[in-house]
């Protein structure tokens, strides 16, 4: 039988804000080395460093539910400038957070 993935659980945020910023700066640089520099990145950047920062202000300390709620509210945003989907957002936001931790978020451990 599968056994189901374990929550990961992120420290209370101390200052939530500067967390925000920080996400903010690293998605844009990782959006614009993924593809080619674009305008829509920093907007994008923008966009989920808000929903992340305030999830984590109403005190959402779970990363899953940090992701879904990225990507439930990047569906309302134009990705048509853009290669990538709030999907691709989201699941780049976590693998910047578990870099950020020192969790290794490769499959199986490899």
């Amino acid at each position: 039988m599968t056994e189901p993935i374990a929550a990961i659980t992120l420290p209370p945020a101390t200052d939530a804000i500067k967390e925000g910023a920080w996400l903010q700066s690293a998605l844009n640089n990782w959006l614009d080395r993924e593809f080619i520099p674009e305008a829509i990145n920093s907007t994008i950047a923008v966009r989920a460093a808000q929903i992340y920062t305030r999830q984590r202000m109403e005190g959402e300390n779970d990363l899953g539910a940090l992701t879904i709620a990225i990507i439930t509210e990047m569906q309302a945003f134009n990705f048509q400038e853009s290669f990538f989907s709030e999907f691709a957002i989201a699941n780049a936001v976590s693998d910047l957070i578990l870099d950020s931790l020192d969790i290794d978020n490769r499959c199986c451990g490899n």
